[in-house]
Parts: C-alpha cells; sequence; structure tokens
C-alpha cells in the first residue's frame, strides 16, 4: 500500500513588519483586519459623523400631515404623495441589499467596512421612517400593501427598481475582484448607487417634499426627510471618497470605457427619473412642471460627473430654488422640534498612528 504523499509545507507568515508597510488596496480580495495603524482614516472619521448624526423615527411629529392631507391637498397633490411613498417604500431597501450584497465583502479595508456597518442602520431607519410614513397616510392595509407592490405594478417605480438590481446583479455574482474587468465592474455599481439611487433618484425625491414644505404643507414629512436627506449625502460622500483611494491606487481603471459606461449609466438614470416624474405629477400640480424636474435632475448629474471628474454633460441650472437651502443648518425653536443639525456627543479622541 503506497503512503500518501506528505503534504506540502505551508508558506511562511508574514511579518508584523510587513503586513504593516504593504497594507492591501482597498479592492484586493481578502478580508484586512488590521486597523492599527489606520490605512484609511477618512473613513473612520465618516464613521464618527455618521454616529454624531443619530436620530430616531419616533422624533418626527406627523400629527399636522393628516390634516393638510384630508383637508389642504386636492386630488394632484394626493397622487403625487401617493407614488412619492409607493417609491419610498422600497427604495432604502434596494440599497440595503447592495450594501450586503456587493459592497461590504469587496471593500478589503475594516475602516470602510465599519461605515458600510453604519450605512446599513442608517438605510433600516429610513425604512422604518417610511413604513411609519405609509401607515400613517394610508391606514387601509389594501392600499398598503399596493403601495409596497410599487415595485411590480407601477411602471414608473419598476423601472427604476429594475435599473438598480441590474447593476446590483453584476457585482453580487462576483465573488472576488480579480482582475480589472471585475474591479470596473464594481466601480461602476458604486457609481450608480452613489450617483443615480442616491444621488439623483432619491434627490429627485426630495424635491418634491421640499416643494410641498414650501406650500407650508406636510412638515412631518419634511422633518423627517431632513435627516434622510442628511444621510444620504452622506453615504453619497463616502462612495465618492472610495472612488478617489481607487483611483489614486488604480488610475488605470478609469479609462475611456469606463467614464463612456458612466455617462450611459446616468443619462439612463435621469430618464428613469423623468418618467417617475411625469406620473408623479401627471394629474397637474400647480407650481411644479416636469420641465422643472427635468432641469433639476440635470443639474444633479452634472454635478455628479463632476465630482466624479469627468465632463459635465446637460449645462442645466437648477430651477428650484427651495433645494438651494438644503445645505444649510435649519433653524428651530429648540423648544418646539430638534434641529435636523442636531448631533448626539462622541466622547474620546484616538491615535490614528498608534502601535498596539
Amino acid at each position: 500500500m503506497t503512503a500518501a504523499p506528505a503534504p506540502a509545507p505551508a508558506p511562511p507568515l508574514p511579518s508584523t513588519a510587513d503586513v504593516i508597510a504593504r497594507p492591501p488596496r482597498l479592492l484586493d480580495p481578502g478580508t484586512c483586519l488590521t486597523l492599527r495603524p489606520m490605512a484609511y482614516p477618512d473613513f473612520y472619521a465618516q464613521y464618527r459623523q455618521a454616529i454624531r448624526n443619530t436620530w430616531t423615527v419616533e422624533e418626527v411629529d406627523f400629527s399636522t400631515d393628516l390634516r393638510d392631507l384630508a383637508e389642504r391637498m386636492g386630488p394632484a397633490e394626493r397622487h403625487l404623495i401617493q407614488r412619492l411613498v409607493a417609491f419610498f417604500a422600497t427604495g432604502d431597501s434596494i440599497v440595503a441589499n447592495n450594501l450586503v450584497l456587493s459592497l461590504y465583502r469587496h471593500l478589503n479595508a475594516p475602516e470602510a467596512r465599519m461605515y458600510l456597518s453604519r450605512q446599513l442602520y442608517e438605510e433600516a431607519l429610513h425604512v422604518q421612517f417610511y413604513l411609519t410614513l405609509l401607515d400613517t397616510y394610508v391606514p387601509d392595509p389594501d392600499q398598503r400593501h399596493a403601495a409596497f407592490a410599487a415595485v411590480e405594478t407601477i411602471p414608473s417605480i419598476r423601472r427604476k427598481a429594475e435599473f438598480c438590481l441590474r447593476w446590483q446583479d453584476t457585482v453580487a455574482a462576483i465573488p472576488r475582484l480579480d482582475g480589472p474587468a471585475h474591479r470596473r465592474q464594481f466601480l461602476l455599481n458604486l457609481i450608480c448607487f452613489a450617483a443615480c439611487t442616491e444621488g439623483l433618484f432619491f434627490y429627485g425625491a426630495f424635491a418634491y417634499v421640499y416643494f410641498l414644505r414650501s406650500r407650508g404643507l406636510l412638515h412631518g414629512l419634511a422633518a423627517g426627510t431632513n435627516w434622510v436627506f442628511r444621510d444620504e449625502s452622506a453615504h453619497m460622500a463616502f462612495a465618492f471618497s472610495v472612488i478617489d483611494v481607487v483611483r489614486d491606487q488604480e488610475p488605470e481603471l478609469f479609462d475611456a470605457e469606463l467614464e463612456a459606461a458612466v455617462v450611459e449609466m446616468i443619462e439612463e438614470a435621469v430618464a428613469c427619473e423623468v418618467a417617475f416624474a411625469e406620473d408623479l405629477l401627471g394629474l397637474g400640480v400647480a407650481g411644479l412642471t416636469v420641465a422643472d424636474l427635468r432641469a433639476y435632475l440635470e443639474y444633479c448629474a452634472d454635478q455628479r460627473l463632476q465630482r466624479l471628474g469627468m465632463a459635465t454633460r446637460y449645462g442645466s441650472t437648477n430651477p428650484l430654488s427651495f433645494m438651494e437651502l438644503q445645505d444649510i443648518p435649519e433653524l428651530a425653536n429648540f423648544f418646539e422640534r430638534r434641529v435636523s443639525a442636531y448631533q448626539h456627543g462622541v466622547s474620546g479622541t484616538i491615535d490614528l498612528d498608534a502601535d498596539f
């Protein structure tokens, strides 16, 4: 009987000095667990900022919204809200799924995964907010079920969901980012969800909320949206900072083919969102037109392209003056409601370069 061959000797383990000197690149396959010394302190800073921005759904007061819906809004405005809530009901769940299925396993830095863990919590919080919104605005159970089924039954919402899921599927099936083709596919997924889903679909949705607020309507929805808006802006900023790091580490990935794919993707996203605007505004909402939304979306699309270091596409200006105020910290009577700029304190300090 022939003896089984002896197993090959295991390769020598790298030394601590080697691990510290050569941390993996952000998209290198593997699971880096080394937080000291910190390779990406900016990701950790964004995680800490997100912790300071904690809020809860229970802080949102919808008491005046029901009166607005019943007494101050006509059929056109109620149609807008019904469609908008139907989109909100599943939009953040799609983003959360992409975090788990596509992003978390491929960003090889513990600081980045810490931020993504916090983002996943915030997406769950947004889902809870929209569930509460739906239960408040739509008391009839059958109508609520119909809202949750909107990704299948309402063409304008289904089109947006299919756009997101198509880009999610391209990366969910990749177990490792082993070569340039896989890494470009990952970048396109990340750009889709940052620039298009959060940067166009959500920004377009927020515009309807702030339009209604400018008319003195639905203050509860607007108050909660302030916090969601802040969260989504931070998510987008994190994604763009990841793209900056990858561009610095692997500039060869950012070729003309990638740029052409990004432009085509953003043009499709704008078209999807314009179709959604035609649906929401189909009954005619005084003071807001599809042309306004189209120009605003094109303005946002140019901002996303510019942030990616690419040439702008549309040259549109922002026609929605009420959206220009969203970057200004909200002022409110502290004894009436908490301002959306409120931050929880985070105590303690951290030395980013300290040894164990």
